[in-house]
């Protein structure tokens, strides 16, 4: 199994997130454009830093706007690729995404936009490269997966495939079931991504809310599931557009993704034993004894604890402790301060950063209750 992570899901210069990233374990980047432009260095300075570092290119994006465009707008597109080709050559990478357009003068139409990408593919053949068509869920003319497949079937062209997103599937809630009945040859990229269930824009909910597999509301494993029956065997990568993500360690970050997709694919295999998963056996998950759960009680609300209907919040030891080191540290020496933080304050910080039921939910997001019943019951 081939690992991959986006630059842009992770903080820092161009030079700390490549060494993060190979020092979590990944295979190769996807370099997105703007992270190529704010960093120094020259297209060749860095495919020769990828390089060292023992990492590929798995992928240069994004291509925007481009198929299904009047002229003048077509001779530029065509134009656009041309140069990017170019840089691609450059970089030392064999894959673009085009991301389908949101361009205003887009027209809609299958087979205009299949005649799109097959001279598309002629160009591409030419530079010594290929080109991947995703569907972006906000897409002006193609917003699913299975007209972006269409497109890339009738354009039949070797140099044009398919990229799949699962962010851009299941936001969309399509059906990931119907991935099984592409053929794997075609599928050239696979970007994976997770997310709270919120009920907002697509847009504004990809672009901040995104997170590692496994810790949103998506069907993550049986979107790979269904991506695995294809017998696709390129690389699996993150995508990940998060605020929080973005303000961290890198070498955090980039270590907890490379685990999220190993314990995705595990759960993949788990799941449909007769998949062909190139990882190695790992032995079953130990239960968790509820001897090793602490929970939190606050006099000002009651003591209700997370799973209780009358509200509250359940948090897991490791946390506990950290939380309680924190209003300790605040409190210094004065033991009579630390009782009264952690009665008035903590309450609150809680509302203010994490979900009701925190237990059962693992998004993070802001409480959304109000007024908010522990901060009134501290009487904050």
């Amino acid at each position: 199994m081939k690992t991959s992570i986006a630059t842009v899901s992770i903080s820092g210069s161009f030079t700390e997130k490549l060494e993060a990233i190979a020092g979590a374990g990944f295979d190769g980047i996807e370099i997105f454009e703007q992270d190529f432009i704010a960093s120094d260095f020259t297209p060749h300075e860095v495919g020769r830093m990828v390089r060292d570092a023992g990492l590929e290119i798995t992928l240069f994006q994004p291509f925007r706007d481009f198929e299904g465009l009047p002229e003048p707008h077509r001779s530029r597109a065509f134009a656009r690729a041309a140069r990017k080709f170019e840089l691609m050559n450059q970089l030392g990478t064999d894959l673009v995404l085009v991301c389908s357009s949101v361009h205003p003068a887009a027209m809609g139409g299958i087979d205009r936009m299949a005649e799109d990408f097959s001279q598309l593919g002629d160009l591409a053949r030419a530079h010594g490269v290929r080109v991947g068509f995703e569907a972006l869920c906000w897409g002006r003319h193609v917003n699913d997966h299975r007209d972006a497949w269409e497109v890339v079937r009738r354009a039949d062209h070797p140099n044009i495939g398919l990229i799949l997103d699962s962010f851009h599937t299941l936001g969309r809630k399509i059906d990931p079931e119907t991935i099984r009945r592409i053929p794997g040859d075609k599928i050239f990229f696979v970007q994976l991504a997770d997310a709270p269930a919120i009920d907002m824009d697509l847009l504004y909910w990809s672009r901040h809310f995104r997170n590692m597999p496994g810790e949103g509301d998506l069907d993550v494993t049986g979107f790979m599931r269904a991506v695995a029956a294809t017998g696709y065997a390129g690389p699996l990568s993150l995508e990940i557009f998060n605020d929080q993500f973005r303000a961290g360690l890198p070498r955090l970050v980039a270590r907890d993704g490379h685990r999220s997709l190993i314990s995705l694919m595990d759960r993949v295999r788990r799941e449909e034993p007769a998949l062909n998963i190139d990882l190695p056996e790992f032995p079953q998950a130990a239960p968790v004894s509820r001897g090793g759960i602490h929970r939190i009680r606050h006099r000002g609300s009651g003591g209700r604890a997370a799973g209780n209907p009358a509200g509250g919040h359940g948090l897991c030891a490791g946390w506990a402790a950290c939380v309680k080191a924190r209003v300790a540290v605040a409190a210094g020496r004065d033991q009579r301060a630390g009782q009264y933080r952690q009665q008035r304050l903590f309450p609150h910080l809680l509302c203010g950063a994490w979900h009701h039921g925190f237990g059962n939910r693992r998004d993070g997001a802001r409480c959304t209750r109000r007024p908010c019943p522990r901060a009134g019951a501290a009487g904050a």
